[in-house]
């Protein structure tokens, strides 16, 4: 695995421009946990019942280890692939290809993913504000928020992660600050039904766990910036693992909030397209309905941003590998982003979210996010069976290693 040093790929990506705050809003955004509340959760609600804090706490569990992993190996390799050089260097080439190829099917379709949604809950906006008959076209308006989504990527990471890093602040505040007021009006945070743990449908628990997983996807993304982060070997790692465990908590109480909300009637959550809009309902709040919805729009928006800025720097990266064409190893320079990578991640978006047109929204939305979810998978495992050769190879001082890694890092000095 060695970097071309052609002229033509010689300009850098903006080095040490991030601070940690927009490292780990990359991360943050490209989770986007305001989505959970607002349309993920109905899922896990509807498989694990009163148990859905459970299934998430679970999975916490096994993110923060998965997390941890990706920190030792974010502190050994500095590099804007991420999971593709991490794997490729430590169980070989063709791995590294596959894993590379898993991480872009599986950022690109969150991108998908969260476009769809994206109309789905401007036209519940309108409607909750008595304006149905001005919902935009389904195409016109897909391909105006790729567009944004292109121009922010296009032009600075500093800017988007910026963006997407405050957008995505914003909504998380507009939906803690509404589930303060829900639990407000129940006058108690204590919930004996959920909290009686030989009652709760432990097989629900179980089967949730794959869904409540996919709320997390995307924790590891600010990896792909460590080429642009200030002190990557430090920065990325707190990033991954913080994003991680900040989130699951996240997942955790909101979870638990909503299901007192509704006084522990699971189903009302689990049957609702909008379950945290049901919560307001449920809670008196009307008035909240329309704002929840706003919210999630911003959310989509900043992950939609925060799946293509790392879909870019994976194409980036086996581009500078010439694991595909070259061009996508190009530089802007003036912007010193990845622009060709990151308009063909933008093309590839929406030609795939105009397919999915003819789709009931709810079922194109299922549909790409659980084939999105399977890539990261793949992948997370994958850097679970890397993990014991690079304890070997550190241990024994395996020359071979040694040879490619240093090999490699003096190629990407020259590129």
């Amino acid at each position: 695995m060695r970097a071309t040093t052609s002229q033509t790929h010689g300009r850098r990506l903006r080095g040490d421009s991030l601070s940690f705050a927009e490292t780990i809003g990359q991360s943050i955004a490209n989770i986007a946990p305001t989505l959970t509340p607002a349309i993920n959760v109905s899922v896990v609600v509807g498989l694990a019942g009163i148990g859905a804090w459970l299934s998430y706490l679970i999975a916490t569990v096994g993110l923060i280890f998965v997390a941890t992993n990706i920190g030792v190996l974010a502190r050994r390799h500095q590099v804007a692939g991420s999971y593709f050089v991490y794997i490729g260097r430590i169980l070989g080439p063709l791995l590294g290809m596959l894993a590379g190829w898993s991480m872009i099917a599986a950022y690109l379709f969150t991108a998908i993913a969260v476009s769809i949604s994206a109309h789905i809950f401007l036209s519940a906006l309108l409607r909750a504000l008595g304006l149905g008959v001005l919902t935009p076209p389904y195409a016109p308006f897909e391909i105006v928020f790729i567009f944004l989504i292109w121009a922010c990527s296009y032009s600075d990471i500093r800017l988007s992660s910026r963006m997407g890093l405050g957008l995505e602040a914003l909504s998380l505040t507009i939906i803690v600050l509404i589930a303060a007021v829900v639990l407000a009006n129940r006058g108690s945070v204590v919930d004996s039904t959920q909290l009686d743990l030989k009652h709760l449908p432990m097989g629900g628990v179980i089967s949730a766990l794959t869904f409540a997983v996919f709320s997390f996807v995307g924790f590891e993304s600010s990896a792909t910036l460590a080429r642009e982060a200030r002190n990557p070997l430090r920065a990325i790692p707190r990033a991954v693992i913080l994003s991680a465990t900040i989130s699951g908590l996240f997942f955790v109480l909101i979870s638990y909030c909503m299901i007192l909300g509704v006084g522990d009637q699971a189903r009302l959550i689990g049957d609702s397209p909008s379950p945290f809009a049901e919560v307001t309902r449920q809670a008196g709040l009307t008035w909240a309905t329309a704002v929840v919805y706003f919210s999630a729009i911003i959310s989509a928006f900043a992950c939609g941003l925060a799946s293509i800025n790392a879909v870019a720097r994976m194409l980036f990266s086996m581009g500078r590998y010439e694991f595909m064409h070259r061009s996508m190893g190009m530089v802007h320079e003036q912007h010193q982003t990845p622009h060709f990578a990151v308009t063909v991640s933008c093309l590839c978006t929406v030609m795939v979210v105009l397919m999915c047109s003819r789709l009931a929204p709810l079922n194109a939305f299922g549909y790409t996010a659980t084939f999105g979810t399977f890539g990261f998978l793949v992948v997370y495992l994958a850097g679970y069976r890397a993990m014991p050769s690079l304890v070997a190879a550190l241990r024994t001082r395996d020359t071979q290693f040694t040879r490619i890694r240093q090999g490699v890092d003096a190629s990407e000095r020259a590129a």
